[in-house]
């Protein structure tokens, strides 16, 4: 399952994903990120919740790949991950070598609360 929230005047974009998230799911996520990305203004901030996630295929690392890519073509500011358990990190980090660079400033919560005053800093 997913969720995605955007709002341009808070120059933020939320993803949540949440319990077993297949291919066919991420390519739906990555549909509305690009409609939601699109509206914004550079400078914005992504906040992408795993702390429900119990499993995400394999297959949907392409999808993950191209989010990002567009995230960085869009000149996306601060990436902020909210991964309470880090064996669920499903490669985010290394797959952020590759698609952000050393540009983007990517940080890594245990905890919602925590993301939240680090989108405030």
């Amino acid at each position: 399952m997913f969720s995605v929230e955007a709002s341009d005047a808070e120059r933020l974009i939320k993803i949540n994903w949440s319990g077993e998230v297949d291919s066919d799911e991420m390519r739906r996520c990555a549909e509305q990120i690009r409609a939601k990305a699109a509206e914004m203004r550079p400078g914005f901030r992504v906040l992408a919740d795993m702390t429900g996630l119990e499993s995400m295929d394999y297959a949907a690392a392409h999808y993950i790949g191209s989010i990002m890519d567009l995230c960085a073509s869009k000149q996306v500011e601060h990436v902020v991950r909210v991964i309470p358990d880090p064996r669920k990190d499903i490669g985010l980090n290394i797959m952020s070598y590759f698609h952000y660079g050393p540009k983007i400033r990517v940080t890594i919560c245990e905890s919602l609360a925590d993301a939240v005053r680090r989108l405030a800093e």
